[in-house]
C-alpha cells in the first residue's frame, strides 16, 4: 500500500510542482509590460507612470489620476476609467475595446490608432485629444465634449462646443 501511494505522489509531483502562468501582480512597480490584470487602482495616483505594452485587462482605474500616463500598445480590454484624469496621456495603439471612461478627462490625451470599439465615453472630456485612426465603432459618446479634438480622419478639428459628435 505504501509503494502504491509513494508512486502516486511521484507521478503527480510534476502536475502539482509545474509552473503556471502568475497573475497580476497588483503590487507589482508601474512598468512597461507589467501585468496589472483584474487590479484595482481606485483613486490612485498614477501620474506620468509608463505602463506601455502592459495587461490592463479588467483593471480598475475608476477616479484614478493618469496624466501625462504612457499607456501605449496596453490590452485594458474592459479596463474601468471612470472620473479618472487622463490629461495629457498617451494611449496610441491601445486597446479599449469596451472600455469604460465615463466621465473621464482626455484633455490632450493621444488616443491615435486605438481600438475604442464599444467604450463608453459619456461625458468625458476629449477637448483636444488627437483620435486620428481610432475606432470608435460603437462607442458610446453620449454628452461628451469633444471640442477642438482630431477626429479619426486626421484631418477634421472639432468644432467649440462638439458635445457627443464631431462637428
Amino acid at each position: 500500500m505504501k509503494r502504491k501511494l509513494l508512486t502516486a505522489l511521484v507521478l503527480c509531483a510534476p502536475m502539482v510542482a509545474a509552473p503556471t502562468p502568475a497573475w497580476a501582480g497588483c503590487t507589482d512597480p508601474a512598468e512597461e509590460g507589467v501585468n496589472w490584470r483584474r487590479c484595482s487602482f481606485y483613486g490612485r495616483d498614477l501620474s506620468g507612470a509608463m505602463l506601455s505594452d502592459s495587461q490592463l485587462r479588467d483593471t480598475i482605474f475608476q477616479r484614478a489620476t493618469l496624466d501625462g500616463a504612457n499607456l501605449a500598445g496596453a490590452d485594458a480590454f474592459r479596463a474601468k476609467f471612470n472620473t479618472a484624469s487622463m490629461v495629457g496621456a498617451t494611449l496610441e495603439g491601445a486597446r479599449l475595446f469596451e472600455a469604460d471612461l465615463t466621465k473621464a478627462d482626455l484633455t490632450e490625451a493621444n488616443l491615435q490608432g486605438a481600438d475604442m470599439r464599444r467604450a463608453r465615453l459619456v461625458q468625458a472630456i476629449l477637448i483636444g485629444a488627437d483620435m486620428t485612426g481610432a475606432d470608435l465603432s460603437g462607442a458610446d459618446l453620449g454628452e461628451a465634449d469633444l471640442s477642438g479634438a482630431t477626429w479619426t480622419d486626421g484631418e477634421r478639428i472639432c468644432a467649440p462646443l462638439s458635445i457627443g459628435q464631431c462637428n
